[in-house]
């Protein structure tokens, strides 16, 4: 897959799905991004079951109708920008059947207060811990829950070919259920998938297994990672290392660096581009391409970060939710050309002859 250039728009979920099929919403959200080109757009976290969604709200690739919906989406997105889109499959294991983040009720932050019982569902997860004390307490996987899990994504995979998107990303970051699996903190399994680092890693590395698969020879596959979990215990980057290794050989093509999002107890040293270093440091150990992601709001920040072998591709969020034309003002500051859909094309800079 060639791209044509190295910005990426970082998923955002939106929560403005409507039983897991995208809305005008999402017709609009994703076609702002469009209008100036960025190399990839990612499609926000998108479970692969209905319990598997964080809200209500969520996007999701389980049925014919979210398929449907999606395939509307996407003929829109490529109707304006060359860009490539890629999807990000997941599935929310213990932080699913959560309220909309602008119906949060304190003291929970916005965005992380469980749902009522009554409209709850049926939470899964490595073991039975809740998130924090309050929330609901999921239920632990069987070995055959597990399976019907990996066969979730296997099939939200052939969903998502058959869409033509250009690429797949699984979410194994955030505290989600892959990460939920692979940090010490969240599992005390004592069975095949628990104890040691090699048994933590084995649901992800078996999802990433199945999942390439059945996707064409062609088309990359990245999986988002959580590289470590800034609490004491959890998951440190040497793991994260170990694990990424093992993704290469299994014909994985790009991780896409994050971290913390497992624990309410997390201490992140929040500062512009503080997870550069990690995704820095898995490129070099790994000798695998990178995306790094993480308050990088600058072109020429952006610009260094690749320059200096950091990181092969820069993701941006909340940027892109600021200025939706950040790929317009970033190569003014650089000094080159970038995309302008056909109705904007008056507004490019005037080149000196």
């Amino acid at each position: 897959m060639t791209l044509p250039n190295r910005i990426v728009v970082s998923p955002m979920c939106q929560y403005s799905a409507s039983s897991g099929c995208a809305t005008d919403w999402h017709l609009m959200h994703l076609g702002q991004f469009c209008i100036a080109g960025p190399g990839l757009i990612m499609l926000e976290a998108t479970a692969v079951s209905e319990v598997g969604r964080i809200t209500h709200g969520c996007l999701g690739l389980y049925s014919d109708a979210n398929e449907i919906a999606m395939a509307r989406l996407l003929s829109f997105m490529r109707s304006i920008c060359p860009s490539k889109i890629g999807i990000q499959l997941s599935h929310a294991g213990r932080k699913a059947a959560v309220r909309l983040p602008w119906a949060g009720v304190k003291p929970y932050r916005s965005g992380s207060s469980p749902l009522d019982q009554s409209e709850a569902w049926t939470t899964v997860a490595p073991s039975s811990l809740a998130y924090q004390e309050g929330w609901h307490v999921p239920e632990a996987l069987s070995l055959e829950g597990i399976e019907e899990i990996k066969q979730q994504f296997v099939d939200a995979a052939v969903r998502a070919v058959r869409l033509g998107l250009d690429l797949i990303e699984l979410h194994a970051a955030h505290g989600y259920l892959m990460h939920q699996f692979f940090s010490p903190l969240t599992n005390t399994r004592t069975d095949a998938y628990g104890g040691s680092l090699e048994n933590r890693m084995r649901l992800t590395l078996e999802i990433v297994s199945a999942v390439r698969a059945v996707m064409p020879d062609t088309m990359p596959l990245a999986v988002r990672l959580s590289a470590v979990d800034w609490v004491e215990g959890g998951i440190e980057l040497d793991d994260s290392v170990q694990l990424c290794r093992r993704l290469r050989d299994l014909g994985c093509d790009l991780m896409d660096v994050s971290s913390g999002g497992l624990s309410p107890l997390q201490k992140i040293p929040l500062s512009p581009g503080y997870q550069v270093p990690l995704a820095k440091t898995i490129k070099q150990e790994t000798n695998f391409p990178v995306m790094t992601v993480g308050l990088i709001t600058e072109a020429r920040h952006a610009e260094d970060i690749l320059t200096k072998g950091e990181a092969d591709l820069i993701a941006l969020g909340r940027a892109f939710l600021t200025n939706p034309r950040w790929p317009w003002d970033a190569a003014k500051e650089l000094g080159t050309q970038a995309f302008y859909a056909s109705p904007y094309e008056r507004l490019q800079p005037k080149q000196e002859v």
